[in-house]
C-alpha cells in the first residue's frame, strides 16, 4: 500500500465572517473576497464567504484541518487596528463585548467542534478593530479598507507557512467568492447614499414611535 494514501488530508477553510450591511463588520467577508479575487492556491485549500451563519458554520468546518479566519475583532488596539491570535489565544478574543451573533457564536463554533470530537490542527484569525458599525448599509471606513491589504499579506505569510502558498492571478475568470448581489463593486455602485437612504436612524420615524409610546402610557393612566 502507498504510504501517501495513508497519510491525513488537509483541508485547509480561509473563512470571511461579518455583516456586510454593518460598515466595518463587513470587513472578514471583503478580506475573502479580495483573496478569491486576485489569488489562486492549491486544491487543498478553500475560501468562504461565513457571512453571518454563527452556529450553522460548524458541519462546514467539521473536517477542517487548518482554519484562517478574517473578523472584525474588539480587542485592545485602536479602531483600525490589526490583530494576529493563533490556536490557543483564539478564545479570549472571542469573549469580550459583542458586536453582532455572529461573533459571539465562535466559541460556539469551537466548543461544538470539540463535542463532536473535532478541532482543528491550527486557528488563526486575523482581526481588525472597527472604526464604524453605526453606518447601516454603509461600506468598510476608509480606514478599514486601507488594512485591506495589509490583512491579506498576513493571511498569505500564514497559508505559506502551512505549505499552500497563493500565487496571484495575472488573468483569467475571478473565484466568486461571495454571491454577485453583495460584490464589493456591484454593492458601492448600487447603494443608496446617506442622504436617499438614511444609514444611523431616521429621526423622524423615532419620534413617531416615541410619541406613539408616551400616548400609550397616558391612555393607560386615564382612570377613564
Amino acid at each position: 500500500m502507498n504510504e501517501d494514501s495513508l497519510a491525513p488530508q488537509r483541508r485547509i477553510v480561509v473563512l470571511g465572517v461579518g455583516n456586510l450591511l454593518w460598515a466595518d463588520e463587513g470587513f472578514g467577508v471583503r478580506c475573502v473576497e479580495a483573496l478569491g479575487d486576485g489569488w489562486d492556491f492549491p486544491p487543498e485549500v478553500e475560501i468562504m464567504d461565513g457571512g453571518t451563519l454563527g452556529l450553522a458554520l460548524v458541519p462546514l468546518l467539521l473536517d477542517a484541518t487548518h482554519v484562517l479566519l478574517f473578523d472584525a475583532v474588539d480587542h485592545r488596539g485602536p479602531p483600525g487596528s490589526l490583530l494576529v491570535a493563533r490556536d490557543a489565544e483564539v478564545p479570549r478574543f472571542m469573549t469580550g463585548s459583542k458586536m453582532s451573533l455572529h461573533q459571539a457564536g465562535m466559541n460556539d463554533i469551537l466548543a461544538s467542534l470539540d463535542l463532536l470530537g473535532h478541532r482543528p490542527e491550527r486557528f488563526t484569525v486575523i482581526g481588525i478593530k472597527p472604526v464604524e458599525l453605526a453606518d447601516y448599509g454603509g461600506s468598510l471606513t476608509d480606514r478599514v479598507q486601507q488594512q485591506v491589504p495589509v490583512a491579506l499579506e498576513l493571511g498569505l505569510a500564514e497559508l505559506a507557512q502551512w505549505g499552500v502558498p497563493g500565487t496571484k492571478r495575472t488573468g483569467g475568470a475571478t473565484r466568486e467568492t461571495v454571491i454577485a448581489a453583495i460584490a464589493r463593486e456591484r454593492y458601492e455602485s448600487e447603494r443608496p447614499s446617506a442622504d436617499v437612504a438614511c444609514r444611523v436612524g431616521d429621526e423622524r420615524f423615532l419620534a413617531m414611535r416615541g410619541a406613539h409610546a408616551a400616548g400609550q402610557d397616558t391612555d393607560e393612566g386615564d382612570p377613564s
